[in-house]
């Protein structure tokens, strides 16, 4: 069983936690590091940022970090050895997330097959439309058994919303909200109305929400609403400032326990 429905069929009643990082940041060798330091703290998934030059639903801290990663030489060639380097060590599910220009350039078959002999058991794609994704890439990426992620905004309809449940496996990516990624203070109402609507859809698949968690308040409506909550912009900012991640993680967990 892939990896990703392994956790959310195992974990049935648990709200999960799963944290971004964009390797090669804040070093080109640190990915391994950082990946170890997440399962040994307890973090269920890892979505591991593919560097580009042009993130365009990301905000400034993950940008800033792609160009980081960028200037440090890290490219999806290197990723996909240092993952293989800890696919027999490294249990918890990893999930790439990237744009479709560096993809497309490693090619779409070589990218599922590489994904798999690196230890990768899903990918978000965010600039993917669906239509191509079920002519082109569903069939290669369900042969390779790797889980392409959706996302979903408040501006999704509830027809496409289906649509997407019935065609993806594994989870879906709610997005807090049309916005790029970045911290926020606390959901709104209008927020708040837009994970109720989902979650009274009982959607096949189970829902983690990200975009915008960085405490307690908008930590604990994500796991309330869906099946866990994703961190990206929070972790990447303390794992900048403390160059370590066992530092960043604890500082992360304090942050969301008040």
């Amino acid at each position: 069983m892939n990896k990703i429905n392994r956790l959310f069929e195992e974990n049935k009643g648990k709200k999960l936690l799963s944290l971004y990082f964009c390797a090669g940041c804040p070093t080109l060798d640190g990915t391994a590091d950082v990946i170890r330091a997440m399962e040994r703290n307890g973090i269920n998934m890892v979505e591991v940022g593919i560097p580009f030059s042009d993130p365009m639903a990301d905000g400034p801290v993950i940008q800033g970090a792609t160009t980081t990663a960028l200037r440090n030489g890290m490219n999806l060639k290197l990723l996909f050895s240092q993952l293989k380097e800890i696919k027999n060590e490294v249990q918890i599910p990893l999930i790439l997330m990237g744009y479709l220009n560096p993809i497309m350039q490693y090619g779409i078959e070589n990218f599922c097959r590489s994904c798999v002999e690196s230890g990768v058991s899903g990918a978000i794609i965010p600039d993917w439309s669906f239509k191509d994704y079920l002519e082109e890439v569903k069939p290669i990426a369900d042969r390779h058994d790797l889980r392409i992620i959706m996302m979903i905004t408040p501006e999704t309809s509830e027809e496409r919303i289906r649509f997407i449940d019935n065609h993806t496996d594994g989870f879906i990516y709610m997005v807090s909200s049309a916005a790029t990624t970045g911290t926020q203070q606390s959901f709104d109402e209008a927020k708040q109305e837009y994970f109720r609507r989902i979650d009274a859809m009982q959607l096949r698949n189970p829902r983690m929400i990200g975009f915008g968690i960085s405490n307690r308040q908008t930590f604990d409506s994500a796991q309330k609403n869906a099946a866990g909550a994703i961190i990206g912009s929070k972790f990447v900012t303390l794992l900048n400032e403390t160059g370590e991640a066992d530092t960043a993680l604890g500082r992360l967990f304090d942050a969301l326990s008040r």
